[in-house]
């Protein structure tokens, strides 16, 4: 059985770990070793949405499984580390979708559903605050599972080149 909850601050370390974890396995049927590496400095933690407290960990006997949020401010896609695609700025619920964020499971965990049950608890949070769509950068990976729950595509997307290196995302979107 799955437990979830609102991130902390303490909990840094092994979200980290599990990213780390997941781009390195779950993106290798979709991205060459190159945008693998490249990927690492397009993807990752925003902080700000642990400080929002909108960043949701599922664990299973103490262990961190998934995780994944949700956001109120412009920012789309990035980590900490990726500053030019930081945004600060606060949405308006009745114009703007909610950002899904950063969304991640270990590989071993892997195919158990703990995506689906993030994202539907992150959309609900989002709801809540009054937001009526939402948009996210989903990674080649991530695609399936969000078009299965519902999110249509709005643009593929390169990133910007990291050492002449561009990764393929999708820019995704649905009404909540």
């Amino acid at each position: 059985m799955f437990s979830f909850r609102w991130a902390e601050t303490s909990d840094i370390p092994a979200i980290a770990a599990l990213m780390e974890r997941a781009i390195a396995v779950l993106q290798q049927d979709f991205l060459t070793p190159a945008q693998i590496t490249a990927s690492r400095s397009v993807m990752g933690l925003d902080t700000q949405l642990i400080a929002d407290g909108t960043y949701l960990l599922a664990e299973k006997n103490g262990r961190l499984a998934a995780c994944g949020g949700w956001s109120a401010r412009a920012t789309l896609y990035g980590g900490d580390h990726s500053q030019k695609l930081r945004d600060a700025t606060m949405l308006d619920p009745a114009r703007d979708p909610a950002r899904i964020r950063a969304m991640y499971v270990d590989p071993d965990f892997a195919r158990r559903g703990l995506g689906r049950a993030i994202l539907a608890r992150c959309e609900a949070a989002a709801q809540d605050a009054g937001f009526h769509s939402a948009e996210m950068m989903a990674t080649l990976a991530g695609e399936p599972l969000y078009r299965a729950c519902g999110y249509e595509t709005i643009e593929p997307v390169l990133s910007a080149p990291v050492d002449g290196v561009r990764v393929p995302l999708i820019r995704m979107g649905k009404r909540l």
